[in-house]
């Protein structure tokens, strides 16, 4: 070949990646981070990053590695870096970074610019789905609510016998070589870790037993409905929930916000997130909204989902979910919006 191919002749004219890229074009960029001073790393425009990750999160590819993999092998992921450009995964997840704010910004103005394409309908159905993502943390890092009590009960033990030790000996070394004083403060360290993460794990299932609560009395309530209406209800009586958390409760020093969660088909669990994702099923297939949680299901997310969705972007008519989305028959319904429980 002695001259160059037109990648634009290898990619069909319908396909995402021209919308994409010319819609960011029109796209005020200067909000993005700019290394002026240069140095010796090869030097990619905004532009280009911007529909290079718009393009490769719309055909789901998320992870930085992956991208740098599609800008070898992908046509349209070649097209989009000018064919001979590759930026390197640390160079996308550092873009990603920086530009997180702008990012959102002009996420939601692709949208509304394919919205006026008509790509896009203003009303329209919608589904909605999680998946979990793996926590930067190994679940082995953790400590459950009970074994960190233990933990500190042990400390606490330790700690008063090194102190004993310490004021026979007067700080004298140990036959080991460790002073006494250096490992007081390793427990004492050890001991605050541990009680800060009780109290973490208290804090969160606070917020759990104020949703339990909740449920309990809307279930007690039905039952004393019925009694009134001569009716005995069925199944066991409700019991409220406990005041203080389950022993299994974990938290993880690695990664303090990530949650045990069950993945994959639900046999094994991993240190995760929840990501949920809300996708336009009127043909267009874009991603019109979404965020990363650490509530290990999904039954609480069905609302904020839909509600993550910019009005201007979609007037939300239909909702397809899952079973494994939960509505509360008192809690306030949206409006504008109805379920479908698709199994």
């Amino acid at each position: 070949m002695l001259l160059p191919p037109d990648l634009r002749d290898w990619i069909p004219e319908d396909s995402m990646v021209h919308l994409i890229i010319e819609t960011v074009e029109t796209l005020d960029i200067q909000k993005f981070s700019v290394n002026e001073r240069g140095s010796g790393c090869p030097q990619y425009p905004p532009s280009m990053m911007l529909a290079l990750l718009i393009y490769c999160y719309a055909t789901e590819r998320f992870s930085s590695r992956m991208i740098e993999e599609a800008s070898w092998y992908d046509v349209a992921v070649r097209y989009i870096c000018g064919g001979d450009k590759h930026p390197d995964h640390d160079t996308i997840c550092a873009f990603r970074k920086q530009n997180r704010e702008a990012f959102k910004e002009a996420f939601v103005k692709v949208l509304l610019i394919a919205q006026e394409l008509g790509y896009l309908k203003k009303v329209g159905s919608v589904a909605v789905d999680g998946t979990k993502i793996m926590a930067n943390a190994s679940k082995h890092a953790a400590v459950s609510y009970k074994r960190a009590q233990e933990m500190i009960g042990q400390l606490e033990m330790e700690i008063e016998q090194l102190t004993r030790k310490a004021e026979e000996a007067d700080s004298t070394p140990l036959d080991t070589g460790l002073s006494l004083p250096e490992e007081i403060k390793r427990r004492e360290d050890r001991k605050a870790a541990l009680t800060e993460a009780r109290k973490v794990i208290e804090e969160r299932y606070e917020e759990v037993r104020k949703q339990k609560q909740q449920e309990y009395e809307i279930k007690k309530e039905a039952r004393e409905e019925q009694r009134k209406n001569g009716k005995g209800p069925r199944g066991m009586e409700p019991v409220p929930p406990s005041d203080k958390p389950p022993d299994a409760a974990q938290f993880n020093f690695t990664d303090g916000e990530s949650r045990i969660m069950k993945a994959g088909s639900g046999e094994h669990m991993e240190q995760a997130y929840n990501a949920q994702a809300v996708i336009d099923t009127e043909g267009s297939m874009l991603l019109l909204g979404g965020y990363v949680t650490n509530h290990a299901n999904d039954k609480r997310e069905l609302e904020p989902a839909v509600a993550c969705v910019d009005p201007e972007v979609r007037h939300v008519s239909v909702v397809c979910a899952d079973t494994g989305y939960f509505v509360s028959v008192k809690s306030t319904p949206l409006p504008y919006f109805r379920t479908q429980r698709v199994v």
